[in-house]
């Protein structure tokens, strides 16, 4: 099982030996979310894992009704089930099976012995290997089969993946991106929230270093990047981005629970297809964050599926990996 590591050893789950365990959970823990906040939690049992919200990582002025962070966790879901399945392990699932406990996201069993696909194991020698790049990318296409496997991937996992082609979409997300990341960089709280888990230098397992942080965009640039930096990371000069990235808009059945977590969970298939495929990706996080401009991209595609996140995606440079917490810290002792 070729995956990251653990710092120290935790109770073995499902059959399998502690080391194997520790390795299982950090591969969950290396999934994407919102500002690195690493919103989960694994309660452990003999015969099940549960996968728990961790409302002590709540963003609540970007995210007040905690979609990012049910996806954030189906992210978590989906890294879990592809660890369990590097084990040898087909993992069964049931998710939010208690209504009444609405942190309980999704329960997982150990099903029948199976050795991994060969995409399997390709997506899981990506993990480690999975950052978000903020940085400009080359204006080098991202290929026909690469967009074939994305969208594929997204599918497979009750998602889709829409390639945004057309030049006129293209730039009405832009100008909605844009106006979008004005109204939340003039809003106090939203500024405070993002500078609390951003910006940081060392001695942190989670939020985003100021070395993930990209340089900006040029002035009349179509497209706008947020500041990771901090005030004691100012930001390098405008540099010059692609002129055209690919923009890709994941959508789901409905909005609700269920649905941010399969959003997670196709999310984070799509983003190890792009690593494997040797793409980067970024989020364009400022188009599903403020409402209003979330149901505007939703009629500017002129689809039903509401939008759950948008990405940016090309042929970037590699880029350093952002802290995660050890496995034992994430799991919950209940």
């Amino acid at each position: 099982m070729d995956t990251v590591g653990a710092d120290a050893p935790v109770t073995p789950i499902l059959g399998l030996d502690a080391a194997t365990t520790a390795r299982v959970l950090a591969t969950a823990g290396r999934a994407p979310s919102l500002h690195n906040a690493q919103p989960w939690r694994f309660r452990t049992g003999a015969d099940h894992v549960e996968l728990r919200a961790d409302p002590a990582r709540r963003l609540p002025v970007a995210d007040p009704t905690d979609r990012e962070l049910r996806i954030g966790c189906g992210a978590a879901l989906y890294s879990l089930r592809l660890a369990l399945a590097g084990a040898g392990i087909r993992p069964l699932v049931t998710r939010l099976p208690d209504p009444s406990d609405p942190e309980l996201l999704a329960v997982v069993r150990r099903g029948a012995a199976m050795p991994p696909t060969p995409e399997q194991r390709r997506l899981l020698e990506a993990v480690p290997r999975r950052h978000t790049n903020r940085r400009p990318f080359s204006d080098v296409p991202v290929p026909g089969p690469a967009r074939t496997a994305l969208t594929r991937a997204a599918y497979e996992e009750g998602a889709w993946l829409q390639l945004v082609t057309d030049p006129d979409d293209l730039a009405v997300l832009g100008r909605l991106a844009r106006e979008a990341h004005a109204r939340q960089s003039a809003d106090p709280a939203f500024v405070a929230e993002m500078a609390a888990w951003t910006g940081r230098h060392g001695g942190h397992d989670d939020g985003v270093p100021a070395s993930a942080g990209g340089p900006l965009p040029a002035p009349n640039h179509p497209w706008v990047t947020r500041d990771f930096g901090g005030p004691a990371h100012p930001r390098p000069a405008p540099a010059a981005f692609e002129s055209a990235p690919l923009i890709a808009v994941l959508t789901s059945h409905l909005d609700g629970p269920r649905d941010d977590l399969r959003a997670g969970e196709a999310l984070a298939r799509v983003l190890l297809t792009a690593t494997a495929e040797g793409l980067s990706a970024s989020p364009v996080s400022q188009l599903v964050e403020v409402p209003d401009v979330r149901e505007r991209v939703r009629r500017s595609l002129a689809r039903d599926r509401p939008p759950q996140v948008v990405l940016r995606l090309g042929h970037g440079v590699p880029v350093p990996a952002t802290p995660r917490r050890p496995a034992a810290d994430l799991i919950d002792p209940g």
